[in-house]
């Protein structure tokens, strides 16, 4: 298949996934995330954090060290 197509195919898919869940439930309703998503989301304090968390919830004890510039 050639790489247009599968790119095509792809967002497509993505597309999909996201619209399914709206059209197959008459209820569902759509959540502004807002302007700052991006930014939330990818912080990376915040990640190192949520990692950490699930790690833990795994049962391993976490230490952990900066890594020098």
């Amino acid at each position: 298949m050639p790489r247009t197509r599968q790119a095509l195919v792809a967002v497509a898919r993505s597309v999909l996934v996201v619209a399914w869940p709206m059209i197959n439930d008459p209820d569902a309703s759509y959540q502004e995330l807002g302007a700052d998503w991006h930014r939330r989301y990818l912080d990376p304090a915040r990640k190192t954090r949520d990692l950490v968390r699930q790690l833990q919830a795994l049962g391993h004890q976490v230490a952990l060290t900066p890594t020098s510039a």
